[in-house]
C-alpha cells in the first residue's frame, strides 16, 4: 500500500509499503519563497510530479515500491538544481545593473582641480557628483536650483554620469580632488555597443579609457593701444582643448589635458598662423582614501584660483576670462609637480602641491642659454607692472629651466551645510626665490650686474553664491602679491619705466548675475563685473628711475567694467556677448574697450 500526504506550498510526502515491512518517509524541504511567480510554478510543478509518482505507485505490486521511492529522489534533485539556477540568476542579474550604472573615469579638466567644484548656471545641472553622500550632494549643488538637487539625490551611490551636467556640478560642489574609480573586473568588461565615449561617434576602444574636451572660439571689434586707440575687427579660434583619461586599476587613474591655442602652430610668414600646442596636464591620482589621494609627479594646474582651476568657458560669463586670471594669477597656470589632497571634513577639503618655482623670465628660449643661464644682451622680465605675472611661468620641456627652486601651495576649499548655495576656496602660493640663473640688472652705460634672491608669495581668495529658489547669483575675489626684495626684478632693472613693479600687486572683483529660464529651458544670464586691480604700486626699487624714485606710470592701475549676456541651450554649451570698459591712469588712457562675442562649449 502506497501513501502520499502533500500539503500546501510546502510539500511533505510520505511514502510506505506493508508487503516487504519497509517504510521510506522523506519530507521535501521548503523551496523559499523567490516571488508570488515562482512559489506557485514550483508547487504546481511538484504537484504534478508527485501526483504521477502517486498513481504509477498504486498500480504496481508492493515489491516494486522502491521505484516510488526514486522518483521522488529525482524530483528532490531537480528542484534543488532549480532553485541554485534561480540564485545563479539573481546574482547575475545584480551584478549587470550594478555594472550599468558604473562611470569609467573623469576628465582630467575636474580630476586635477579636482577640488570638485560647481557649475554656474541655474537649474542647469542634473546631477551632482554620486560618490558624495545626499547633504554633500545638495552642496554640490550650490548653483543648481531645487529641481536639480532633487535629481542628483537619486543617483546611487557609486554611479556616475558622464553628462556635462554632472561634470560642471561636480565642478561647484569644490571638494576633494577625486577621480573616479571602478572595480578592476569592469575593465575588462569588453565596451558596449551604445557607449560613445571615445569622440562621441564610436565606442572606446579601451575599456576604462574616456576622452572630453572644451573649446571656444571668439569674434568682435577691439581698441588696439598700439594704434593709438583704433577700433579693429579680429577673429579668434582661442582653443580646442582634449582631455583624456584612463583608469588603470581600481585606484589608480591617469589625467591629461591637451590644448591647441589660437589656431594650432605656425611660424612661416605664409601661414598667418601663430598658435601654441601645449600639455596643461599629465599625471596620475593613486587613492588610498577619501582623507588622503597621492599625485605623481607630473605636469599639474598650480591649485590657486577657482578660473585657474576650471577655467571652461562654460563657467564663466563673460568672452575673456576674469581679468584677475589673467595677470595677478596667470591662468592657465601649470608646472612640473606633485602633491596630494582629499578630505578634511564633509564640507572641507584641502590639496598640497610641490611645484617648480615661477621665474621672472619672460623671453624666449634664444634667450636661454644652453649652460642654463640667461644669455647676455638684454631680456624681458616674467613679472612687470603690465602683465603682473602673466609671462612668468617656467617651461616644462627640455630641460629649459632656469632655477633648481621649489614652489609650494596649500588650498582649503568649502562648501559648509550651514549656507546652502554657497561654495569657496583660499590659497597660498610661496617660493623662496623667482629669480633665474644669470638675472641681471642692466645700468645705463650698458654694464650688466647679477640680480639678488627676491621671494615671492601670493595670496588668493573666492567666493561663489547662488541664492537658493532664486536665479540671484553673486561672486567675488581678492588676490595679493608681495615681493621680498622688488630691487631684484628684471622689470626695474631694465631702462624702461612704464612696467616698473612696486612691493605688492594687489586686485578684487565682485560680479552679480541672474538666472532666467526661457520657455523653451534655455538658460539666459546677463551679467555685470567690477574689476580693481592695481600692478605698480609704491617702493619700486631698482636702476629704473628716470622718472624719479617711486614714481608710477599709471599703466598697472587698472580698472574694468564687464556687462554682457550669456545664453546656455544646455549646460554644455553657451553663447556670450559683452562689452568691456577699460580704464588706467596713464598718461594716454588704456585704449583698449573691447566689444566681444563667442561660443564656449565643453563635455
Amino acid at each position: 500500500m502506497v501513501l502520499i500526504s502533500c500539503k500546501g506550498r510546502r510539500v511533505d510526502c510520505t511514502v510506505s509499503s506493508h508487503g516487504d515491512s519497509s517504510v521510506f518517509g522523506h519530507g521535501i524541504r521548503a523551496v523559499r519563497s523567490r516571488g508570488k511567480l515562482l512559489s506557485s510554478l514550483l508547487a504546481a510543478v511538484s504537484t504534478v510530479a508527485l501526483s504521477a509518482a502517486s498513481a504509477q505507485a498504486a498500480e504496481n505490486a508492493p515489491p516494486r515500491s522502491t521505484d516510488g521511492a526514486a522518483a521522488v529522489k529525482a524530483l528532490m534533485a531537480k528542484i534543488d538544481s532549480m532553485e541554485q539556477r534561480i540564485n545563479n540568476l539573481q546574482v547575475e542579474l545584480k551584478d549587470a545593473k550594478a555594472k550599468k550604472t558604473t562611470g569609467v573615469g573623469q576628465s582630467a579638466s575636474l580630476a586635477s582641480r579636482r577640488p570638485a567644484e560647481a557649475m554656474a548656471l541655474a537649474n542647469s545641472a542634473r546631477a551632482s557628483d554620486p560618490a558624495q553622500s545626499s547633504k554633500s550632494a545638495g552642496d554640490a549643488m550650490a548653483f543648481a536650483g531645487a529641481k536639480d538637487s532633487k535629481a542628483s539625490e537619486k543617483t546611487a551611490d557609486g554611479a556616475q554620469s558622464p553628462s556635462p551636467s554632472s561634470r560642471l556640478a561636480a565642478a561647484f560642489a569644490d571638494s576633494d580632488p577625486k577621480p573616479r574609480f571602478m572595480p578592476v573586473a569592469d575593465l575588462k568588461a569588453p565596451p558596449q555597443a551604445s557607449n560613445k565615449d571615445l569622440f562621441g561617434a564610436a565606442p572606446s576602444p579601451v575599456a576604462g579609457m574616456k576622452i572630453g574636451m572644451y573649446g571656444e572660439i571668439k569674434f568682435g571689434s577691439i581698441q588696439n593701444p598700439d594704434a593709438n586707440g583704433q577700433w579693429q575687427n579680429g577673429f579668434d579660434m582661442a582653443r580646442l582643448v582634449l582631455l583624456p583619461t584612463y583608469q588603470v586599476s581600481d585606484s589608480i587613474t591617469f589625467n591629461a589635458e591637451l590644448e591647441w591655442e589660437h589656431g594650432g602652430t605656425a611660424f612661416d610668414n605664409d601661414d598667418k598662423l601663430h598658435g601654441a600646442v601645449e600639455v596643461e596636464q599629465a599625471f596620475f591620482d593613486i587613492k588610498f582614501s577619501d582623507y588622503f589621494t597621492l599625485r605623481s609627479p607630473g605636469v599639474d594646474l598650480i591649485p590657486i584660483s577657482f578660473t585657474n582651476l576650471y577655467h571652461e568657458p562654460t563657467l564663466f560669463y563673460s568672452v575673456a576670462r576674469p581679468e584677475l586670471a589673467n595677470g595677478l594669477i596667470p591662468t592657465t597656470w601649470y608646472a612640473p609637480s606633485m602633491g596630494f589632497h582629499g578630505k578634511i571634513v564633509d564640507g572641507l577639503s584641502y590639496q598640497f602641491q610641490v611645484s617648480q618655482s615661477a621665474e621672472d623670465f619672460g623671453d624666449s628660449f634664444d634667450h636661454r642659454g644652453d649652460n642654463g643661464h640667461i644669455n647676455s644682451g638684454g631680456y624681458a622680465g616674467g613679472i612687470n607692472g603690465t602683465d603682473a605675472l602673466g609671462l612668468s611661468k617656467a617651461p616644462i620641456g627640455d630641460n629649459r629651466q632656469l632655477s633648481n627652486q621649489l614652489a609650494y601651495t596649500l588650498r582649503l576649499s568649502y562648501t559648509p551645510s550651514f549656507l546652502p548655495g554657497f561654495a569657496g576656496s583660499s590659497a597660498i602660493y610661496y617660493s623662496p626665490d623667482v629669480t633665474p640663473r644669470g638675472a641681471y640688472a642692466t645700468q645705463p652705460d650698458g654694464t650688466e650686474v647679477p640680480l639678488g634672491k627676491n621671494a615671492m608669495t601670493i595670496f588668493d581668495t573666492e567666493a561663489r553664491y547662488r541664492v537658493p529658489n532664486t536665479g540671484l547669483e553673486l561672486r567675488a575675489e581678492y588676490a595679493y602679491v608681495n615681493f621680498s626684495n622688488p630691487e631684484n626684478l628684471r622689470a626695474n632693472n631694465d631702462l624702461v619705466d612704464d612696467n616698473n613693479v612696486g612691493k605688492s600687486m594687489w586686485g578684487y572683483s565682485g560680479e552679480i548675475a541672474y538666472h532666467f529660464r526661457a520657455p523653451n529651458d534655455y538658460d539666459i544670464v546677463p551679467f555685470y563685473r567690477y574689476t580693481r586691480q592695481n600692478f605698480q604700486t609704491s617702493a619700486m626699487l631698482g636702476s629704473d628711475f628716470t622718472n624719479g624714485l617711486n614714481n608710477p606710470t599709471g599703466h598697472g592701475d587698472m580698472t574694468f567694467h564687464d556687462v554682457g549676456i550669456a545664453v546656455f541651450p544646455n549646460p554644455s554649451l553657451v553663447y556670450k556677448l559683452n562689452y568691456t570698459k577699460v580704464i588706467d591712469h596713464s598718461a594716454t588712457g588704456a585704449m583698449s574697450d573691447r566689444v566681444l562675442a563667442g561660443v564656449g562649449w565643453l563635455w
